[in-house]
């Protein structure tokens, strides 16, 4: 479904698993601050609600969402994490930019995922104005920041389910 039909903070709460011990990292792009910060809040407020402690949230700036996967890769040699998030907003221009950008972090944050077993969370926006992203950082839609939250705690949920049983044979 588009996400100009529904609100993208939307969730069961119910089927949120227990974050309790788990660590997150969250990696914000400067550019564009208006908007990534309020995506930061969002995220930040939802991993507590579900019961992360602040001081295992680890948050670290870099200048843009160019940057995201290295920032990423940063903060994950640093701290032992469950799930990284990463949160940024490009906004299409007059050239092609946008698609380098958001293709280069896509990929950059699926690599990392890939090879290190551990989920990278693109919590990126991608809108054609500024009008678009604010809809989607806290306005109509809701907040990028609280589904990228959701997102990193169902997936370290599911790493942690599937690596803590391991099973004998095939």
């Amino acid at each position: 479904m588009a996400s100009a039909l529904k609100n993208l903070s939307s969730y069961d709460e119910a089927s949120i698993p227990s974050v309790e011990g788990m660590s997150f990292g969250i990696v914000v792009a400067e550019w564009n601050a208006k908007i990534t910060h309020a995506m930061y809040e969002g995220c930040y407020e939802t991993l507590v609600k579900h019961g992360a402690k602040e001081e295992n949230i680890h948050t670290i700036q870099v200048p843009g969402s160019f940057e995201l996967p290295t920032g990423a890769r940063l903060i994950a040699t640093k701290h032992k994490l469950d799930a990284v998030i990463c949160l940024g907003c490009v906004i299409k221009g007059e050239t092609k930019h946008d698609e380098y950008i958001n293709n280069a972090v896509a990929m950059g944050l699926t690599n990392l995922s890939i090879a290190s077993g551990q989920p990278f969370i693109f919590g990126v926006l991608t809108p054609n104005n500024e009008e678009q992203a604010l809809e989607r950082a806290g306005g109509k839609h809701g907040n990028k920041g609280i589904e990228a939250a959701v997102t990193a705690i169902r997936m370290a949920a599911l790493k942690k389910e599937m690596t803590s049983n391991p099973k004998i044979g095939f």
